[in-house]
């Protein structure tokens, strides 16, 4: 089944709105991640935070759902501050953590990728941040 990510810059109470756009990139601030899941997300939160992965996927649970297969996850705040405070030489260090881990290592992710989703991902969360905006998740399973 193939999906598509998107990340967007939303108000907090926009959840539903989010889920049930089409084009999310049209409405709001974002990035398209592709290849990225849930189980990608929360290797990122726990290399971030420190958090466990069982915390972390439990954390990662669909807060709305479509009636166009899409979902919404919400990106927990710690994650975005950590996201937004990353300098570059903490940019390419967790890259380096993120392509060793098993859910990227599989799919034989590199590294200028990673490198290049988290810097997209580090900018949309200090603009969220300064916003006072919340990022979500939408994927939708196609």
């Amino acid at each position: 089944m193939a999906f598509v990510t998107v990340v967007v810059a939303a108000e907090e109470d926009e959840c539903a709105s989010v889920g049930d756009s089409i084009q999310p990139l049209n409405e709001w601030s974002g990035v398209e991640l592709p290849g990225v899941d849930i189980p990608k997300i929360a290797t990122l939160h726990c290399l971030l935070t420190g958090d466990l992965l069982d915390g972390a996927l439990d954390a990662y649970e669909p807060v709305y759902v479509s009636e166009n297969n899409a979902i919404v996850l919400r990106i927990a705040d710690a994650m975005v501050e950590k996201l937004a405070s990353l300098d570059e030489d903490a940019l390419e260090a967790i890259t380096a953590e993120l392509v060793a881990t098993e859910c990227f290592e599989n799919e034989q992710w590199d590294a200028e990728d990673v490198l290049d989703m988290l810097n997209e991902l580090a900018e949309l969360a200090q603009l969220a941040e300064s916003q006072g905006q919340t990022l979500f998740v939408w994927m939708r399973f196609e």
